[in-house]
C-alpha cells in the first residue's frame, strides 16, 4: 500500500489528532492536509483520514471515533492508529498519559478530572508552552510537507513514540531474563529489592525499564529499592523504589566505597560489586536501624 497523504480536520487542533498524524507521518513520510475529506478520500485506501470522516475502517486507513456511541469506552483517533500499527496494548501498558488523553478527548476536562480524582483546574495548570505552541502552529497550517519544521517535529514524535514502545518491550524482556529479587527486612516489614546484575554489553541506561518492570510484577507493592549497574563506573547504583521513605541512602556517604549519596537520600553510587557488600549497604540504609 502506497500512502500518498494524510487528511485531518481543519480548525482547532488537539493532542489526539496531532499525535495520531505524527505516528502516520513517521510511518509513511507523506504530507498532512488539513481539510474535510471527500467521499473519494474515504474510499481511497492510499489516503489516511484521521479524526474526521465519521468512520473507522482501518483497511481503508480511516481513523475517526466521533461516530461511536456516547457510552463507548473512551477511545480516540490516536488509539485507532496505535491499534492499526499493532502497538496499542503496549502503549496502554507503558504510556501512562494515553488513557487520560483518551478520556480528555472523548469526555472533556470536567469528566476526566472527576475520573482522575483531581480538581478540574489542576489539568490546565499542567499545560506547557510546548503544548500550546505545537497545537497552535499545527492548527494554523493547511498543508504540512517535509520542508516544514512542524512536519519534522511530528516525524520525530512519531519515531520516538514507536521507538520507546519497541525498545521498552525488548528491555523488559531483557530484565526478566537477568534480574533477581532479593529479600530485605525493613523494620519488620518483609520487602523486596530488584537487583540487576552487570551484563555484557551494558545497556546505555542500565536502570532503564526497572521501575516499569517492578510496577508490572507481583512484587509491586512490596518492593522498596533497586540495585543496578552504574553507567559511569564499574560499581552499582542503589535507588529507592517509589521514593520509599524507610530507606535513606544519605548516611552512606560516610562509607569508603560510596562515592556519591544524594542528600535527599533517594539514591547512592558505590564502587562495590560484591553482592554481599551491596546487601550490607542496603541494610545500613534502613531508617532507624
Amino acid at each position: 500500500m502506497a500512502i500518498t497523504h494524510i487528511i485531518t480536520h481543519p480548525g482547532g487542533a488537539h493532542k489526539d489528532d496531532f499525535l495520531a498524524c505524527s505516528l502516520l507521518v513517521h510511518q509513511y513520510q507523506v504530507p498532512v492536509i488539513r481539510r474535510e475529506p471527500t467521499a473519494a478520500d474515504l474510499a481511497d485506501p492510499n489516503i489516511c483520514v484521521v479524526d474526521v470522516g465519521g468512520e473507522h475502517v482501518p483497511e481503508r486507513k480511516n481513523f475517526d471515533h466521533h461516530q461511536f456511541p456516547k457510552d463507548h469506552p473512551p477511545i480516540c483517533a490516536l488509539s485507532l492508529v496505535l491499534q492499526d500499527l499493532g502497538v496499542y496494548n503496549d502503549a496502554r501498558l507503558f504510556c501512562d498519559w494515553l488513557e487520560p488523553a483518551e478520556w480528555f478527548d472523548t469526555r472533556g476536562p470536567t469528566t476526566t478530572a472527576k475520573w482522575l480524582g483531581i480538581d478540574r483546574d489542576v489539568m490546565f495548570k499542567l499545560n506547557s508552552p510546548i503544548d500550546v505552541t505545537l497545537m497552535r502552529r499545527f492548527a494554523g497550517k493547511e498543508r504540512l510537507e517535509q520542508d516544514d519544521p512542524i512536519w519534522h517535529m511530528m516525524q520525530y514524535l512519531g519515531e520516538d513514540l514507536l521507538d520507546y514502545l519497541g525498545t521498552l518491550r525488548e528491555r523488559l524482556d531483557y530484565i526478566s531474563q537477568h534480574a533477581q529479587w532479593w529479600d530485605l527486612d525493613v523494620a519488620g516489614r518483609p520487602s523486596k529489592v530488584l537487583y540487576m546484575p552487570r551484563t555484557e554489553p551494558l545497556p546505555n541506561e542500565p536502570s532503564s525499564g526497572l521501575p516499569r518492570f517492578v510496577s508490572m510484577s507481583k512484587y509491586a507493592t512490596t518492593t522498596v529499592a533497586m540495585v543496578y549497574p552504574d553507567r559511569r563506573g564499574a560499581g552499582y547504583g542503589l535507588g529507592r523504589y517509589e521514593d520509599f521513605e524507610g530507606l535513606d541512602f544519605a548516611p552512606l556517604a560516610e562509607e569508603d566505597d560510596v562515592h556519591f549519596a544524594h542528600n535527599r537520600g533517594f539514591v547512592a553510587k558505590t564502587s562495590a560489586v560484591d553482592r554481599s557488600r551491596l546487601r550490607a549497604l542496603l541494610e545500613l540504609a534502613i531508617v532507624g536501624k
